[in-house]
């Protein structure tokens, strides 16, 4: 077929479906927009369907109906990835239908829906906080349910990517020289993450970069940082005595005890 003929039929095809959907929108007929917006639902055409839903909202608002077409309404946003529209409508669902028997689903999809807007590690992280707490809120409501697992998981990627975020700032003060800055950017990722499987890293930095704090810094402060790096060391080696960096760690605490065992003679 020719390609000219191709197009024009594409076109014709798209101006016919819209100018059908136009006159769907433009009738006075509640119960045919409502059936028609079912429709478009049903074949995965969220677009129009949302746009119906919201032309017969406040009509429908207080009838049998309304509960579904709001649950459907609120889905037409998250499948059309508007994550942040969909999150607003499941918390109104939540508080318009107390009594409904998908509140457990909706509260997990609310939460799921700040998930989705997760964004990369560098960014931003208000909206992974929120999903952990609402994925918490979640597990202690309904303790029961089979989505905890996947909650349980979601609180658990959300934390990794929360201590990359800390991780990489800390990573950043290293590389830059600031050392005291890392020391101390290391100190809180280790504290905030006992857990993690980099433990033994965030405070193996801490003593690196308080050693290069020490060795940089002038005579008549050098002899209480390298104390410090000491301080850190044994603080190490003590919670990480199986670590692949206990031997670095043991070159710096010596390193730092015989400058201060120089400086007493």
């Amino acid at each position: 077929m020719n390609r000219i003929v191709i197009v024009f039929l594409a076109a014709f095809v798209l101006v016919s479906c819209s100018s059908k959907f136009s006159k769907i929108l433009k009738s006075k007929d509640v119960e045919y927009k409502y059936k028609m917006a079912e429709q478009f639902y049903a074949k995965k055409d969220y677009s129009k369907a949302q746009v119906l839903y919201e032309d017969i909202f406040q009509v429908m608002k207080g009838t049998p109906r309304y509960e579904d077409m709001y649950y459907k309404f609120a889905y037409s946003y998250y499948y059309q990835k508007d994550y942040s529209n969909a999150e607003n409508l499941f918390k109104n669902f939540l508080e318009n239908f107390p009594s409904s028997n998908k509140l457990e689903e909706i509260e997990y999809m609310r939460a799921y829906s700040f998930f989705k807007e997760s964004p990369k590690v560098d960014l931003d992280q208000t909206s992974t906080n929120k999903t952990m707490q609402l994925m918490q809120v979640f597990i202690n409501g309904h303790p029961g349910s089979k989505r905890v697992l996947d909650a349980t998981e979601i609180i658990d990627q959300c934390r990794e990517k929360l201590e990359d975020k800390e991780f990489k700032a800390a990573q950043l003060y290293l590389n830059l020289g600031y050392f005291k800055a890392a020391a101390v950017a290391f100190g809180n990722v280790s504290d905030n993450f006992p857990d993690s499987k980099r433990a033994d890293l965030y405070k193996y930095q801490v003593v690196v970069s308080y050693y290069k704090y020490a060795e940089m810094s002038y005579e008549e402060k050098q002899q209480e940082r390298y104390a410090k790096v000491i301080v850190e060391a044994d603080d190490f080696l003590e919670r990480y005595n199986t670590s692949k960096y206990v031997a670095d760690v043991n070159k710096y605490k010596t390193a730092s005890s015989n400058y201060l065992n120089n400086t007493k003679k």
